[in-house]
Parts: C-alpha cells; structure tokens; sequence
C-alpha cells in the first residue's frame, strides 16, 4: 500500500502513466483495424460478438503476460542464428505474425478486387468467414500485438501497476471505439482497401523488425495519418459531389 501511496504521489509516475497509455493505444490501432475488417465478413449478428471477444482476449493476454514479465523479458534473448544473423523468440513471432498480416491484407485485397462469381451475382456480399476462423486470427495477431506492447510497456517503465493501468485504458479504448471504426470501415469500400494497405505496411514493419532493423514507429504512423486525411477530403468531395448532383 505504502508503495502505491509513493507511486501515486510521485510526478514522475504521472507522466511515466500519460506516455505509456497513449504509446499503447497508438499500438492499439493496428489490432482493432485488423478486429474491424475481419469481423465486418461475418453475418451482421456477430459482428459485435467477435469484436468484444477479440478485444476482451487482448485485454486477457496481455494481463497475463504482465503476470511473467521475466518470462517476456527472456523472449529478447537470442536463441537461435542463421547465416550471421541472431534471431530471440520475439523476433520470430514478429515475423510470423507480420507474414500473417501481409498474406491476410493481400488475400483480402484480391477479393476485393476479383470478387467470387456467387458474390458478383448476389446483392450483398456472401459470407466468406466463419465465426471460430475469426476468433481463431484474431486471437493470433492478438498475441503478437500483445507482446510488442508488454516489451514496449517494459521499456518504458518499471512500474508495473503503471503498465496495468495503461493496458487497461488502452484496451477500454479500443473496446470503445471498435464499434463506430468497424461501421465507418464497412460503409466507405474506399476506406476498405486504405486500411488493407494499413495493413501490409504494420505486416511489413513487424517483418522488418524481427529481422533488427528498427523502423521509428512516428513513420508508420504520420504516412497512415496523411493517408487517411488525404481519403477524408475525397470524401469530402464525393459527398459535396453527390449533393450538388441530387440538386440538379
């Protein structure tokens, strides 16, 4: 208790918390896009369902891999070196999982833009996706997203009622905004296939990553920015498009 009195009563502490839960919910951002675009192909009745069993997952692994942060810190030790280069457990599971991302992304975008002859011919889009499929890939990425949040989390502070508390809101978060991202995704096809190619650059940096070469995180993040505000004003512009059009 003492120790949580000294923690709460110190700046230090504060400012350590404020950076750590905007660091995890920036992280937070390639998962829940990867959430949305899969659970958006399942039938409208579990969209919501596998959206909050997804993120309550996220929220559950990485508690519990607080709960071994020796272990985790183990996971950036090298085990293993192929022609030269050392690879630690963490940067195995980064590759897979950035493997994951880039062939899951790619597969999505051609059938986005070579639908199946049945999907062409129906007037909603079929199914293509089952409910434990879902969970299954979700649950997957969870894991690796997870682990690059904790070793970040460990990183950054040594506090580990700080990290709890960061994973938490930073999930909340997540559990907030999941619903009116997964609609806004699904309503604009545009924004569909800017998200994949989301995708495929976080896949690549994870790939990058686990084979140590470093890419500064603020990169990724302002290109997605500029990306996604240059999409917002041609939306913009087809909306005021559509207007003057239903005027005429």
């Amino acid at each position: 208790m003492d120790y949580l009195l000294q923690l709460a009563a110190s700046p230090t502490a504060w400012v350590a918390l404020a950076t750590l839960i905007v660091m995890e919910i920036v992280l937070g951002i390639d998962n829940l896009i990867f959430i949305s675009i899969l659970t958006n192909k399942l039938p409208v009745q579990h969209r919501a369902k596998a959206r909050r069993i997804g993120i309550s997952m996220a929220l559950i692994l990485r508690l519990g891999l607080l709960s071994t942060i020796a272990f985790i810190v183990q996971l950036t030790a090298p085990v293993i070196e192929i022609f030269g280069q050392a690879f630690s457990w963490k940067d195995m599971i980064l590759i897979a999982g950035g493997l994951f991302l880039v062939w899951k992304a790619t597969t999505e975008i051609h059938h986005s833009m070579d639908p199946e002859p049945e999907q062409v011919a129906s007037s909603t889009p079929s199914v293509s996706l089952g409910f434990a499929a879902a969970i299954g890939q979700i649950l997957m990425l969870d894991l690796v997203f997870s682990i690059d949040s904790i070793i970040t989390a460990v990183g950054m502070t040594e506090h580990l009622p700080i990290m709890i508390i960061a994973v938490v809101v930073s999930v909340i978060v997540m559990l907030v905004a999941a619903e009116p991202l997964a609609k806004f995704i699904n309503d604009n096809p545009t924004v569909v296939m800017l998200a994949l190619g989301f995708l495929i650059m976080i896949g690549m940096t994870l790939i990058a990553e686990g084979f140590g070469a470093h890419v500064p995180k603020g990169y990724v993040y302002a290109a997605m920015a500029f990306s996604a505000v240059i999409e917002c004003l041609n939306m913009a512009r087809r909306s005021r498009h559509k207007r003057l059009a239903a005027k005429h």
